[in-house]
């Protein structure tokens, strides 16, 4: 699982600092999350192959989250992409953007899907055999959703030596990865077990911006591995995350903690701030696993 941070800052983008983009790849699959002003820059920037990006998971109508989406989907015609292309986000999103392509004479040749949320409970949006996309219902002044990435539970491994000794014959590989068991010409059935190594843990990541302090997600987000969690403000200005309706770094880790997620990674800073460090500071007084994202920042897990 690999987490590209394309942009990390609230509100409007600046010279050094982008709004609100990155990129997972989970099982080889990559996801786009939320597409702020200038995303198209930073996956060049970043070297993401444009041509893998087939769903792309928009938060929130606010620009700072999708006014990037208009372009990078005109720039996917111009480069004469033929793939389809999922986009997931608020009712609402599919007018903003069949609009713009409209009036500007720019339909697609390729396919666009867009799948409007509406709900306020968690479901799912996306299911294929290896990875699972659920919402995380937010709260901010208008219709936001997370998203938690899920990987499902993978083949077991193979054990060689075991096989070897057995004289398997390689066309049962799969089966075996299957977790089924293995009889012999002799009638001796080997259990499974002996055949393999438990399958590699599959890792979780949540996504979780903007919102209030809102203790309704951690049942959604308990025990995943990473989290990464809006921190707009530090304690200092707690009255504007209340006003605006967004978390401060503190609040992030509470979160963090009461969940009892892995790793808490931090990010749509406001700008006003003289270092980002200090929101690290502030949440490690609450929570000890904690990341600052920043602009072109890779994650591995």
């Amino acid at each position: 699982m690999n987490l590209t941070i394309l942009g990390c800052y609230a509100a409007t983008p600046r010279t050094f600092t982008n709004p609100t983009s990155q990129v997972l790849e989970i099982r080889n699959r990559l996801f786009l999350i939320d597409c702020g002003e200038g995303t198209q820059v930073q996956l060049r920037k970043n070297k993401v192959k444009f041509s893998k990006i087939n769903h792309v998971f928009i938060s929130h109508l606010h620009g700072d989250h999708f006014y990037g989406l208009i372009g990078l989907i005109s720039t996917f015609m111009l480069l004469g992409r033929t793939t389809d292309l999922h986009i997931y986000g608020p009712k609402g999103i599919k007018e903003v953007i069949l609009l713009q392509l409209k009036l500007s004479n720019s339909y697609t040749a390729y396919n666009l899907y867009f799948h409007e949320l509406t709900s306020s409970e968690s479901d799912v949006i996306f299911e294929d055999e290896k990875v699972i996309v659920k919402t995380i219902p937010l709260k901010h002044r208008v219709y936001t959703n997370g998203f938690l990435f899920q990987e499902k539970i993978g083949d077991r491994k193979l054990d060689m030596n075991a096989i070897q000794n057995y004289n398997i014959e390689t066309c049962y590989y799969q089966k075996i990865k299957n977790g089924k068991d293995i009889e012999l010409e002799d009638g001796t059935i080997i259990p499974n077990e002996k055949l393999t190594f438990h399958p590699i843990p599959p890792k979780s990541y949540a996504f979780c911006s903007d919102t209030v302090y809102d203790e309704s997600i951690i049942p959604i987000i308990e025990n995943t591995d990473i989290l990464y969690h809006e921190s707009t403000f530090l304690e200092t200005e707690a009255h504007l995350s209340e006003k605006t309706m967004h978390t401060t770094a503190k609040q992030a880790a509470t979160i963090a903690l009461k969940a009892n997620v892995k790793q808490l990674i931090m990010g749509h800073y406001s700008t006003r701030y003289a270092s980002i460090e200090l929101f690290k500071e502030e949440a490690e007084t609450i929570f000890p696993n904690v990341l600052l994202s920043d602009d072109g920042k890779t994650f591995e897990f």
